[in-house]
């Protein structure tokens, strides 16, 4: 008797749903999902600064990055590349964009982000540069990242790196990329639903870079342990600013690490270079450049310069010899081009990066080369 009731008691509470019933409750629950970045705009405050870039905390933060190109004028010209657009050793106002644009009058826009590669590079502009079609586009090309087999990811060691979710996940073999499929299958799945990729922005913003378990059971480094977030709710947290970028002591004028490379030299170095025919890193930005092209992008690219001061004579010629491979493709696809001249030694942090008076001479330098000029005079006049 008493089992009996116990059936009957449950089949009053239990809920039969038909499979049209159950079409809709998926419908609007993936509704809700996709819904629900659209309206966190809303309430999240995203005033970005003059001479903006993507914070250093959030270079993972793929979702921030779209939203940034997103709220571009039509007539901002973004300046696309790594962390030489970004400007690792500069403060946010102290860029390649912003003297671009003393030189120019025009309003140029820091597209880059720290930590990037020709292959993440790729990848980046590829699922989430969708606002650059039909518009001036400005791309910087790093040739260090072909100056020898580890940096251009061809060794055959594990090796940890800069924006795993960004690299071709099964289209393209990368030989120190060892992630497992099911790693693999997330990061595709991520880059391609919108609900994922916010949830990456959420855990990059509010949770420490961390999933929201991580959070929860994260402790405070000392012994015994603490957990102090065990019992608190992620409400009311500020989180990393989004609109400017926080001070930072490794970054800008008075910094520790913006002075000359030679400083801390003992020399000319050596680079093994690969060769373009092998590199990944130059397959990479050719697929960047078509893609762009292919959206009807009104590409200009930069060729570096390097710091052409640090190499020793062999590397030297190994490097002008990969730049005019580099150019002769440039010319061959008609994509326009500029190699600036290098820079003075002391304007020059290391191999790449200008230091912030390299990037105003680097600016004034673009804004006089008759390709340039002739690139910008075209779309004025439509």
């Amino acid at each position: 008797m008493k089992d009996e009731t116990r059936q009957s008691i449950s089949d009053s509470v239990a809920v039969h749903l038909s499979a049209r019933q159950w079409l809709c409750v998926i419908g609007l629950s993936l509704g809700l999902a996709w819904l629900l970045p659209v309206v966190w705009t809303a309430f999240e405050v995203f005033e970005p600064v003059p001479h903006y870039r993507v914070p250093y905390e959030l270079s993972n933060d793929y979702w921030l990055y779209e939203r940034w190109l997103d709220q571009l004028p039509s007539e901002a010209i973004p300046v696309v590349g790594d962390s030489v657009v970004w400007g690792e050793y500069t403060a946010h106002d102290g860029t390649l964009s912003r003297f671009l644009g003393d030189s120019t009058g025009e309003p140029f826009a820091n597209a880059g982000l720290n930590g990037l590669y020709p292959l993440a590079l790729w990848g980046l502009i590829d699922h989430h540069g969708g606002a650059l079609v039909n518009r001036r586009v400005l791309l910087h090309c790093n040739l260090l990242w072909m100056s020898d087999s580890e940096a251009d990811m061809q060794v055959k060691k594990e090796q940890v790196f800069n924006h795993p979710a960004l690299v071709p996940q099964f289209a393209l073999r990368i030989p120190c990329y060892r992630a497992d499929t099911d790693t693999r299958l997330g990061r595709v799945l991520e880059r391609q639903l919108e609900p994922l990729n916010w949830v990456r922005h959420l855990q990059q913003t509010y949770f420490g870079q961390k999933s929201a378990p991580e959070w929860t059971l994260a402790d405070n480094g000392q012994f015994p342990p603490t957990f102090q977030n065990t019992y608190r709710l992620p409400i009311g947290m500020r989180g990393v600013p989004l609109s400017s970028e926080s001070p930072s002591a490794k970054r800008g004028l008075t910094s520790e690490r913006h002075k000359p490379w030679s400083a801390d030299s003992r020399g000319p170095v050596n680079m093994e270079w690969v060769t373009p025919e092998s590199s990944l890193q130059w397959q990479a930005f050719r697929r960047l450049a078509k893609r762009l092209q292919g959206r009807g992008s009104d590409l200009l690219v930069v060729v570096g310069p390097l710091n052409e001061h640090m190499m020793n004579d062999e590397t030297r010629v190994k490097y002008v010899g990969f730049r005019a491979a580099v150019t002769d493709w440039l010319k061959a696809e008609e994509i326009r081009f500029v190699v600036p001249r290098v820079l003075p030694s002391t304007e020059f942090a290391d191999a790449s990066h200008p230091l912030t008076e390299g990037y105003e001479r680097l600016a004034n330098r673009l804004a006089a080369e008759p390709v340039f000029r002739a690139w910008l005079g075209e779309q004025k006049r439509l």
